[in-house]
């Protein structure tokens, strides 16, 4: 038995008046869900923690088996274990997104952030970008690593757990509020903008529409985490296939293999038969019994605030992900498990994660099932299971 799950980041999300009061899950066209779900179980799941944040990070280890209230030590940490940072145990990692803020003839504090993610700016540019900023910023005590697209880290030698906020959180929102009260990190922050407002790279960006990135914004801080060998843990080795760092980041930790796919960036229009093919791969051919196939694009069109692109992100899950998987693993006769979910909700109408239970799709291919519903939010309700505990959720996934 093989085993496989696909995670559409912020998948979940709530009816839309646009979509005939439908989720995007339930509106999208998505043939083989739908075909799936007539053989499946149906259900859903809480996957944040009561009193934890709605993060893809909590709610990663949750359906990964890791319980957050134990293995939780901040976002940051894990994505620093993904880029290979030689953490310390007295180190605190700190996510540093290159963000874009408006740029009128305000005090910093006055401005407004647009987009945490600088229109999905490639990492070939950013690059650039957080060299500039860690030529001008960068000392023995803060020490900048480059990530993945807008996504970098920071490492603070014998730094505090800071009580920083998501960008992601404040779209729209006046920064003033939300910016550190630790002196030196605001500092930092304010500084990286006039470092970048008018760097050759923003000015082009500007001069093509695109969203410049225009400043360092820091959260998401914590110190050097411990995972359970996934492995040892489950008995199933495990393969990640993501290209996200926070997932890359937990599969350091996990000691599970890691697949690097050329093209994947965790946007739209990511390289999703790469990822595909990368799984198909290691179960097939690579003596792997579990993948886990995470795709970004659900969660950055929810933080977009973009009704359309969250729907084509769905369907590209379905047709570019699930149809060749299926196809595949039915055409080599492998018995094989599948699961499908969301880590978390990512609205479209407030543009950032919450904390309500998701649902999930469990098809067994030695014992399909005869049902007549189909996979979506509303009906994963209706079917009446539930679990409450995420991190359970993966011992049921391989036992049940």
């Amino acid at each position: 038995m093989k085993y496989i799950i696909v995670l559409g980041d912020g998948m979940a999300d709530e009816p839309i008046e646009a979509l005939e009061n439908k989720t995007p899950l339930a509106y999208a066209d998505t043939p083989v869900m739908d075909m799936l779900s007539k053989k499946s179980e149906i259900g859903m799941v809480q996957t944040i923690p009561e009193g934890m944040s709605p993060g893809s990070d909590t709610a990663n280890l949750s359906v990964l088996g890791y319980d957050p209230k134990i293995y939780y030590s901040g976002r940051s940490p894990l994505e620093a274990l993904s880029i290979g940072v030689p953490m310390k145990d007295t180190d605190i990692a700190l996510r540093c997104n290159i963000v874009t803020i408006s740029e009128e003839d305000v005090p910093f504090e006055e401005r407004t952030i647009i987009d945490h993610s600088s229109g999905e700016i490639s990492t070939e540019y950013c690059a650039v970008l957080l060299e500039a900023v860690r030529r001008e910023l960068e000392t023995d005590i803060y020490k900048f690593y480059l990530g993945t697209s807008y996504r970098h880290c920071l490492i603070w030698d014998k730094g505090e757990v800071a009580e920083l906020t998501p960008p992601h959180d404040v779209l729209t929102q006046v920064i003033g509020k939300y910016l550190p009260k630790e002196k030196t990190l605001r500092e930092m922050m304010e500084k990286s903008y006039h470092i970048l407002v008018n760097h050759p790279i923003n000015i082009e960006r500007k001069k093509q529409g695109l969203n410049p990135a225009n400043c360092c914004w820091f959260w998401g801080a914590g110190t050097k985490p411990m995972l359970a060998s996934f492995e040892e843990k489950t008995g199933k080795k495990g393969m990640m296939i993501s290209a996200v760092d926070l997932l890359k980041g937990i599969a350091v930790g996990a000691k599970m293999g890691i697949s690097i796919v050329e093209g994947a960036n965790g946007g739209l229009h990511t390289n999703y038969e790469g990822k595909t093919g990368a799984a198909l791969k290691a179960v097939l051919e690579d003596g792997y019994d579990f993948a886990y196939i995470h795709i970004e694009a659900p969660d950055e069109m929810g933080h977009q605030g973009s009704v359309e692109r969250k729907v084509q992100a769905i369907e590209y899950l379905d047709a570019r992900v699930l149809k060749p998987l299926t196809d595949r693993l039915d055409k080599e006769g492998t018995d094989y498990r599948l699961m499908v979910l969301p880590d978390h909700p990512t609205p479209v109408r407030i543009r950032t994660h919450t904390s309500d239970s998701v649902p999930y799709l469990l098809y067994d291919s030695s014992r399909p099932r005869t049902e007549s519903w189909s996979y979506n939010e509303e009906e994963a309700k209706a079917s009446g299971r539930y679990i409450a505990k995420g991190h359970e959720l993966i011992d049921y996934f391989f036992e049940s």
